[in-house]
């Protein structure tokens, strides 16, 4: 099996300097899921078809089980796999996919490939109450496919017809490479039409056998951006559905976005509006709050993100407490129940079981270890302006409000920071450590007041 991707498309209606099939569904090009797709189906050799000023498209997704064939000037889609046909064999069955209709599912392709054979030529259809735009599949008085016949060549009978061409097929090698050599365009668009081979199929007695899409938007293709806005809501529709099909609560699944891959354990609840990226991992009774942003993260049973966080690169163990309005950026590790409150930001750290930040603090390039209580409006000084260094936070320490902890510095177990402390050497374990200037109050001193004009 050999799958030929077509993605020479300019897609000037997208009014974007970005080709056509590198325009983002659930953050990944359109292209990169029929690419997916057709991995799954473990193809022999996937070969892209890409236009004139779309060397972009090579650069951004090229790979080694990749071959590509270059379409210039465009000149239909019949054209388009003519390019790609020096790069697969004969003996094989061809199957064409189109780079800018990213929802076309595995099981649907693999029906598909089922009916195509050496002596049968696959094609998908659909069944439309307003065909607009579309080819229309004609069929004989037996209900057998004789041709496909585009809108602008059809005449106002044939327009009648309801059921349409995806362009979505699968031939023998063979038999396509024979017949592409024998396409004229002498029609409307004065382009080389690749549904003309359905007729010439026909003729030299191969059956045409049609099946269909599990879901009519699988066919879906995109044109302009209101194409590509409809397509991310039923992508995201889809993925709401099988979370909710696997048990996850998703408070409403019309305000939810997954733009990578999301993994769920038992009793997940997802508020509004919440955003996956990457790859996302949740354990058993995770729950996470309103406007939430979640990539690269694998949160521990239990855990709750409260809402307007943050989470990125980030390990949590279980019961964890994150937010609301807290931001954990890469590096971040979080043992057991750990606490991090409003406006708490935490990055390339590791804070231990059952320690607390709950208010107002910065804990950057730390090790904190358990049952630390970070008081608020407390920041690890880290950076020097040229290079950075780590603080070290031992188990049991109290940190009072208003501390800065001027890196390289060790806090041993047990200490205890008073509160407006600005530590630069190490604290003794077990010690009370206070840095700050002594109190003064001034009798008779005099509030300045506004001199008038």
């Amino acid at each position: 099996m050999e799958v030929i991707v077509l993605a020479a498309g300019q897609g000037k209606r997208m009014r974007s300097v970005l080709p056509k099939v590198l325009q983002p569904l659930a953050a990944k090009p359109m292209l990169a899921h029929v690419l997916d797709t057709a991995r799954t189906l473990e193809a022999r050799r996937i070969v892209v078809v890409y236009g004139h000023g779309g060397e972009v498209v090579r650069e951004a997704l090229d790979a080694p089980d990749l071959a590509w064939a270059r379409q210039d000037p465009p000149q239909g889609t019949g054209h388009a796999v003519q390019q790609a046909m020096p790069l697969v064999e004969d003996g094989d069955t061809a199957l064409i996919l189109y780079g800018d209709v990213p929802l076309i599912g595995v099981p649907t392709l693999q029906r598909l490939m089922a009916a195509a054979s050496d002596t049968a030529l696959a094609l998908l259809t659909v069944s439309m109450d307003n065909p607009t735009g579309y080819g229309r599949i004609l069929r004989d008085g037996a209900g057998k496919v004789t041709r496909i016949v585009e809108e602008k060549d059809a005449t106002a009978d044939e327009r009648q017809v309801q059921e349409v061409n995806t362009g979505i097929l699968a031939a023998p090698v063979t038999r396509l490479r024979q017949w592409l050599g024998n396409l004229k365009n002498d029609n409307a668009q004065g382009e080389y039409y690749l549904t003309d081979i359905i007729a010439m199929a026909v003729a030299d007695g191969l059956e045409v056998v049609t099946t269909q899409p599990d879901a009519f938007e699988e066919t879906l293709g995109v044109n302009n951006k209101t194409q590509l806005a409809e397509l991310e809501r039923i992508y995201q529709r889809n993925i709401a559905r099988s979370l909710t099909d696997a048990g996850v609560t998703v408070i409403d699944p019309a305000r939810l976005d997954v733009r990578g891959s999301l993994e769920c354990g038992r009793d997940v609840e997802i508020d509004i509006n919440c955003v996956f990226e990457g790859t996302v991992v949740l354990g058993d009774g995770v729950r996470i709050g309103a406007n939430c942003i979640v990539r690269d993260a694998t949160l521990g049973a239990g855990t709750r993100v409260a809402p307007f966080s943050q989470i990125e690169d980030t390990i949590t163990g279980e019961a964890c407490i994150i937010g609301p309005y807290a931001r954990t950026r890469p590096g971040t590790v979080l043992g057991n129940d750990v606490h991090l409150g409003n406006f708490v930001e935490v990055k390339n750290s590791t804070i231990a079981d059952h320690s607390k930040a709950n208010h107002l603090a910065y804990v950057g390039d730390a090790d904190i270890g358990q049952r630390v209580n970070v008081g608020a409006g407390t920041i690890t000084c880290n950076y020097d302006g040229a290079n950075k260094f780590r603080t070290v936070i031992e188990d049991d320490v109290f940190i009072g409000s208003d501390t800065q902890l001027v890196a390289p510095v060790r806090v041993g177990k047990g200490a205890t920071l008073g509160a407006g402390t600005t530590l630069t050497k190490d604290a003794p374990a077990e010690q009370l450590t206070v840095s700050r200037a002594k109190q003064i109050s001034l009798a008779g001193w005099q509030r300045p007041v506004k001199v008038k004009k």
